[in-house]
């Protein structure tokens, strides 16, 4: 399970969707292992030029090291990705870097927070090059940081305006813990790349269409939508309805975080699938 790439990402927005799944009774029998990105969560942060290759070579070397704590799950490998995790693990699998049995991209997006509402045309790729190197920058950087990320403030408004989608289940806590992450050492850098979109794994819907459908017939594909997603993020969420290369299609309450938001819904969701997947009905 890899989280949604954001400003704020952290494996315990899986926690509760894994303790569901694991907990189930069935045919087959799951463990669930959740990972943080490099530079977001708990995981360290160093000062590194993040983009999406490097975004995406981490979840290759994750599989496909010999230590790995899925390595001995060759035959059942199933990766659960939220937003852009679920882009980047659907283009890895299509250059053929990564061989799971399933895929399940929950709320996928492709498109980081400026280029999704601005665009991504000369002049608006120099002004994020700009902003990016404002944020990395020393002194000033942590200035802005703190300004546009990193205060209780701006976490409220995001969860509330597009993270969830019913603003009364933006808890204290979950602002509080948010805040906090925001304030590890070299917590800036990936923040900068994504807002920027550097963590984009595609340029365009056609790109974004086009990995999926390159796994048509190779392995079972669930998208998972939301009802409640901004406006540009659902219209992309949507041009996977029926789209070649993806096996089922469903919605759910939500918006970008469902999984977090609501987790018995999504766990359902993602347990049906396996189920359908690996205990098919005789």
């Amino acid at each position: 399970m890899i989280p949604t790439i954001s400003d704020v990402s952290t494996v315990e927005e899986w926690r509760l969707v894994a303790q569901d799944i694991v907990q189930r009774v069935g045919k087959v029998n799951w463990r669930a292992t959740i990972v943080d990105w490099p530079g977001l969560g708990y995981s360290d942060r160093p000062k590194m030029d993040y983009n999406a290759d490097v975004m995406e070579k981490f979840v290759v070397d994750l599989i496909n090291a010999p230590d790995s704590p899925v390595s001995s799950s060759e035959s059942d490998l199933v990766i659960f990705g939220g937003g852009h995790a679920a882009t980047l693990t659907v283009r890895a699998a299509k250059k053929n870097l990564v061989k799971p049995t399933a895929i399940a991209a929950v709320a996928p997006t492709w498109a980081g927070p400026l280029p999704i509402v601005f665009g991504r045309d000369s002049s608006m790729e120099t002004r994020y090059g700009l902003l990016r190197g404002t944020l990395r920058a020393p002194g000033v950087g942590w200035m802005m940081y703190n300004m546009l990320v990193s205060n209780e403030k701006a976490i409220q408004s995001q969860y509330k305006s597009h993270v969830y989608s019913n603003p009364d289940n933006v808890t204290p806590g979950i602002v509080e813990s948010r805040y906090a992450l925001t304030k590890r050492k070299g917590a800036r850098y990936v923040p900068a790349a994504f807002l920027t979109g550097l963590l984009d794994p595609v340029n365009s819907r056609e790109e974004f269409l086009q990995l999926f459908a390159d796994l048509e017939g190779k392995l079972p594909l669930l998208v998972v939508s939301t009802e409640g997603s901004p406006r540009r993020s659902k219209a992309e969420m949507e041009a996977l309805k029926g789209a070649k290369g993806v096996t089922k299609f469903v919605e759910v309450p939500g918006a970008l975080l469902p999984q977090e938001e609501y987790p018995a819904m999504v766990a359902q969701e993602l347990y049906q699938f396996l189920q359908q997947t690996f205990e098919p009905s005789d």
